[in-house]
């Protein structure tokens, strides 16, 4: 019988560009999957000038903006997170094992909690990087009433009438969210994956539960940031003067302790996590898959 191929060592021998281009098709079909979820959670998160557009839960925010609306105003945005979910899931995953190999995250020698985090959160900084402006355009699409129907239309209109700068406001914000997202993320699918798979073969099912898992613990975690981060990035289509003003991370959380209490703090907190547990979990299985694909 031919011996048994550790499939995880395709990290440190198949090479940059396979985890790069496997990190992308799985990033691509995470977001697209998901994407209506990610929607309601916007429109949970924005504080509304218009009773129409305050939205009292996931339920609530699926009949009002499908019967309204249609169910392709859930879809509004998607093309930004497809455009930029590849290139910036590609640098996410490519750096994410060329890190972890080098410091010694599949070594069972050394730490390798330490080593996935530290991995996860590098990765995550250069791929926020290129997403952060994707985001921005998304999240405008996403809004009640907005007047956005192309992402190069955004695009344009955002740059003509609030600066670059509009692009990258949220970015300290997010990377505050996402270092911490990416290294409860990451640490915490290597350890449910070790336990239930010790033998280190390629298992879907694994990859499913410990990728959901994980995704789950780490969104909820940082529901907070992500409050901050929406308001920022949505801020120039609020007709509210205060939200169109907030110059960051700090205004923003004073504006939402301000007006919600720390209750604020959790608005969009069910759909963020039921859209995070099954799209990570078809990210990792994805991820994983085209590892092994592209390597057959």
């Amino acid at each position: 019988m031919a011996e048994e191929i550790d499939y995880e060592a395709l990290g440190s021998k198949a090479g940059l560009g396979v985890n790069m281009l496997a990190g992308a098709l799985a990033g691509i079909t995470e977001h697209a999957v998901m994407f209506p979820i990610d929607t309601m959670k916007t429109r949970m998160q924005v504080f509304a000038t218009s009773p129409a557009a305050v939205y009292t839960g996931i339920g609530n925010a699926f009949t009002r903006i499908s019967s309204t609306e249609g169910m392709r105003a859930l879809w509004r945005g998607v093309s930004s997170v497809i455009l930029g979910a590849g290139p910036a899931h590609a640098v996410h995953f490519g750096m994410y094992e060329a890190i972890k190999e080098l410091a010694g995250g599949n070594d069972e020698a050394k730490n390798q909690w330490l080593a996935t985090s530290f991995a996860g959160a590098s990765a995550t900084m250069a791929s926020d990087a290129l997403m952060n402006p994707f985001d921005v355009i998304k999240q405008r699409m996403q809004v009640h009433d907005s007047q956005f129907r192309s992402v190069f239309t955004a695009m344009k209109t955002i740059y003509r009438s609030e600066g670059l700068s509009a692009f990258y406001v949220s970015y300290p914000t997010t990377l505050t969210m996402s270092v911490p997202f990416t290294a409860i993320q990451f640490t915490v699918y290597e350890q449910i994956k070790k336990m239930l798979n010790p033998s280190n073969q390629y298992s879907p099912v694994t990859h499913m539960i410990a990728g959901g898992l994980a995704g789950g613990v780490a969104a909820g975690a940082t529901t907070p940031l992500d409050v901050a981060k929406t308001l920022l990035q949505t801020r120039g289509s609020s007709k509210d003067p205060e939200i169109r003003r907030v110059g960051g991370m700090v205004d923003a959380f004073r504006i939402i302790l301000k007006r919600d209490g720390l209750k604020g703090f959790s608005r969009g907190f069910t759909p963020r996590v039921l859209a995070h547990m099954p799209s990570n979990a078809l990210c990792w299985l994805s991820y994983e898959f085209f590892k092994v694909a592209m390597r057959e």
